[in-house]
């Protein structure tokens, strides 16, 4: 096992990452920006090295002070988290040409997976179900109207780089392609410095909902159940649970064999998460791969008993996975909800000092924190300040004990989105389970 690890991350994934470290007797170096040195994952770490300026280029997107901080402090690996250089096959690529173990899949892979034409390449040839659409980069918007023609409208106008909705668009007719084209393929060249774009056919009022695997180096690939994420705002999740309501065991079953089937296609190594998109009749498409820990591994966490940060630390460290999969059991039910720095209603970041917070203890509350009381909440990164996972024999426990946790939980001095996460647990359509995404379309907005 690594005898000190870098963690190339900030916020609440930094501490995660510092936490599980801590409990396997493996020391950390944590990376802060000039914004980010009185952060409480900068306190937690045994060293601590200043990377830069506030914002994410001059700090946590330079990867050559990274892989210097790394060098200086003797660290043998770097886990980088989510977001930021997670997903960064560069990164990955220097990490391994320094001697330096990057937590997570091989450069190619990463490189492979951030195309999401190429993935639907991939997984087409691995025979798993996509969208229907295309697969090559458009050109211009006239051979993107001739492709949604053929698909028939409403199409999803994607960029094949990036994530979080950027570039991302349904359009209902040709004339609304043309006008929506340019300025998302912009968007993603400016955001992803790739501005390839590909449209889909929509899929009608779907469930998001992902596979959790987890790979080692010697061929053998377990799932580990699914989690729901159709609660979203700006196609971001804010809501996630484990299991989901919506599927019978025959359907779980097929999916979690699908996201075997496309791990080991691609030689794939470590955690990684497979999206799908699920119709109205259960059918399931592969909608892209997430090549490291996603933001709601808690869940999955909370359900199997695992500790997906360690996993990935053995797996990373050349041992193999110690159980298989008639081996992975289920046990109650689990749901985070993010809590954003944001105005409730508008969803515009509320950036500010946190005056008052206050945060709800009790059976089968856990907490992912990013600030503390007088904490400042700068404009240069998400605004995700904190998530809060809860816990159930089943779903209606768990809601209940959200729903109490959230009416004690206290942020002042900023906004935040907890009237709009408490309006989502209090629907009636959430209670019984209707959360597709068009769940805050169509029950919160006016």
């Amino acid at each position: 096992m690594f005898k000190k690890i870098l963690v190339a991350n900030r916020g609440e994934i930094a501490a995660r990452v510092i936490r599980t470290c801590q409990s396997l007797g493996i020391a950390t170096v944590c990376i802060y920006s000039e914004a980010d040195k009185n952060a409480p994952h900068v306190a937690m770490a045994d060293e601590a090295y200043g990377v830069g300026g506030p914002k994410v280029a001059e700090s946590y997107l330079n990867i050559d002070k990274i892989l210097e901080i790394a060098r200086l402090s003797k660290a043998d690996a770097i886990h980088p988290g989510y977001g930021l250089l997670s997903e960064n096959a560069e990164f990955a690529r220097r990490c391994e040409e320094a001697g330096i173990v990057f937590i997570g899949p091989s450069a190619d892979v990463i490189s492979r997976m951030g195309s999401k034409i190429e993935a639907r390449n991939m997984m087409e040839k691995a025979g798993v179900p996509v969208v229907p659409g295309i697969s090559y980069p458009l050109a211009d918007a006239e051979e993107a109207a001739q492709a949604a023609s053929r698909i028939g409208y409403p199409v999803m106008l994607k960029a094949s780089a990036g994530g979080g909705g950027i570039g991302m668009q349904i359009v209902h007719s040709e004339a609304e392609l043309h006008k929506a084209f340019e300025g998302n393929r912009k968007r993603a060249s400016d955001f992803f410095g790739d501005g390839a774009m590909y449209v889909e056919k929509v899929v009608e009022n779907p469930r998001h909902i992902e596979i959790q695997i987890l790979a080692d180096s010697y061929g053998n690939t377990v799932y580990l159940g699914e989690r729901e994420c159709s609660i979203q705002r700006r196609h971001q999740k804010v809501v996630e649970e484990a299991p989901s309501t919506y599927l019978d065991e025959l359907t779980r079953g097929k999916m979690g064999e699908a996201a075997v089937k496309a791990a080991k296609s691609i030689g794939y190594r470590n955690a990684g998460t497979i999206e799908f998109l699920v119709d109205e009749n259960k059918n399931f498409y592969f909608l892209e791969m997430n090549t490291r820990l996603q933001v709601e591994h808690t869940i999955t966490e909370e359900i199997t008993g695992l500790d997906l940060v360690a996993e990935q630390l053995r797996i990373a460290a050349g041992h193999s996975l110690n159980f298989g999969q008639s081996d992975v059991t289920r046990d109650g039910h689990a749901i985070e909800v993010r809590i954003y720095a944001e105005d409730p209603k508008t969803f515009f970041p509320s950036p500010g000092t946190i005056t008052t917070f206050a945060i709800p203890e009790g059976l089968g509350i856990r907490h992912e924190l990013a600030v503390q009381e007088g904490s400042v909440v700068t404009p240069f990164y998400d605004p995700m300040i904190a998530k809060l996972v809860v816990k159930g024999k089943d779903r209606g426990e768990a809601i209940d004990r959200l729903q109490e946790a959230l009416a004690h939980y206290h942020v002042q001095g900023i906004k935040s989105n907890i009237p709009m996460l408490q309006e989502v647990i209090a629907h009636p359509a959430f209670r019984s389970g209707d959360t597709t995404t068009g769940f805050v379309a169509k029950y919160l907005r006016s």
